[in-house]
């Protein structure tokens, strides 16, 4: 999974962020921009400049091995930027990308060590929706956390809309997201807009497991 002041919430008050626009973009439209997403990811990381080439370069693996998945989605967000003397251009300042967890899929079959049966049975009517990847800059998960205008908000609920559309009758969707429990930075953030953690019916004895699954939606 990759995510790269008090709680507002509620609409109110006008957004910083409202011109920023959110669109996907379709398989070949990602490899025409695996540039900017992997420099966007490098910028967002948090870590040693020094290291930013291995980490932009170990994410865009990770993204050519995800985006072969069945019904792969990315999103990005762009927002116009003054740029002299070219005039206007367009800026990446954010994306997330996920697939549906098919209940005869590879990455279902681990999750009965994470879900109640219930929500893993959404898998069978394709309602789970596996968010593993979601970089923002820091501003969007130190900042307005709890605002809908805030842009992690907006791009999975972006995700998990554009998946429901795509089902017969609509139904509900719910996001799902399996986090390192050592990584306290990334679930304070997923916590701060609106995930919630969840756990097995019964874990039989089993050992503790190395992450945490969180979910998001209804």
């Amino acid at each position: 999974m990759t995510v790269n002041g008090s709680d507002q919430r509620g609409r109110q008050g006008p957004s910083p962020l409202e011109g920023e626009r959110i669109r996907p973009l379709s398989r070949w439209q990602i490899e025409d921009r695996l540039e900017g997403l992997g420099d966007l990811y490098a910028q967002t990381a948090g870590g040693d400049p020094r290291a930013w080439n291995q980490d932009r370069e170990l994410f865009l693996r990770r993204l050519a091995v995800e985006v072969q998945r069945p019904g792969f989605a990315l999103l990005v967000a762009e927002r116009g930027e003054l740029r002299e003397p070219a005039g206007v251009g367009v800026v990446l300042t954010g994306c997330a990308y996920g697939f549906p967890v098919r209940a005869n899929g590879p990455w279902w079959r681990g999750l009965d060590g994470y879900l109640p049966r219930e929500l893993l049975r959404l898998a069978a009517s394709e309602r789970l929706f596996a968010i593993s990847g979601l970089v923002v800059h820091d501003r969007v998960r130190t900042q307005n956390q709890g605002r809908d205008w805030n842009l992690a908000r907006r791009l999975q609920r972006r995700l998990l809309a554009d998946h429901s559309a795509g089902l017969t009758d609509r139904p509900a969707v719910l996001g799902v997201m399996l986090v390192d429990r050592r990584d306290t930075v990334t679930l304070r953030a997923l916590r701060s807009w609106g995930w919630r953690s969840v756990t097995a019916d019964s874990r039989d004895g089993r050992p503790s497991t190395p992450c945490r699954a969180l979910v998001v939606g209804p």
